[in-house]
């Protein structure tokens, strides 16, 4: 019976050393490799996002910008209550300049706050025959709540929708079925000289002043 060298049933050291050689060198590519697709997908993901963010950005910077319209137009008529119970109708203000002040309304402090700012500032519209009628889509109750709070007197307009919808003022803030923050000059003879829509929810008193100074005829 022979037996066999166990010396031959093994390649040559130096062979054994390369086999081994090229298996670790294989392993290190394939791990390089995958390395490398993980950080291109990274990247790519990274991408991605970065671009989505910056398209956020640039959408959130586009609907913040101020607008402004001096298209003259016969102004929309209308008749609605007020939060005293009062009937106001538009055409009863003919011979006077007057701003109607769309917001969103109760739940909005800047809103109420921009018609403190107005009231503050009363004297200098009286002087330029300018009545300011504020208008929301709230019941009595929940506007007069703010209003308290706030020390507002203005009696607010309540609306249904009709009137904002009909100046183009419904989904311009941050709710789609609410005003923005939006004013509507009409002059002395009923024609609507300009409209400017504030995203920022506030227009400082002397700063609407200025605007009304500057779309009257």
């Amino acid at each position: 019976m022979s037996t066999k060298n166990p010396a031959r049933s093994q390649p040559p050291a130096g062979r054994r050393t390369s086999a081994t050689t090229d298996a670790r060198l294989r392993r290190a590519r394939a791990a390089i490799t995958k390395t490398s697709r993980g950080r291109r997908r990274d990247l790519l993901l990274w991408g991605i996002v970065l671009t989505a963010v910056v398209a956020l950005i640039a959408a959130m910077m586009w609907s913040a910008r101020e607008t402004s319209d001096s298209t003259a137009r016969l102004a929309p008529d209308f008749t609605l209550t007020d939060t005293s119970g009062a009937t106001v109708k538009l055409a009863d203000f003919r011979g006077k300049n007057v701003v109607l002040y769309f917001s969103e309304g109760a739940g909005c402090q800047s809103c109420i706050m921009q018609m403190a700012d107005i009231e503050k500032n009363a004297a200098a519209y009286t002087a330029e025959n300018i009545t300011v009628l504020p208008i929301v889509m709230n019941t009595a109750e929940q506007i007069k709540a703010d209003m308290a709070a706030n020390g507002v007197k203005t009696p607010f307009l309540l609306d249904d929708g009709t009137v904002s919808k009909a100046y183009g003022t419904l989904g311009k803030g941050m709710h789609e079925g609410l005003p923005g923050h939006s004013f509507v000059l009409i002059d002395v003879q009923g024609t609507q000289r300009w409209y400017g829509e504030y995203p920022s929810m506030y227009l400082s008193s002397a700063d609407l002043l200025d605007q009304v100074r500057k779309h009257l005829p």
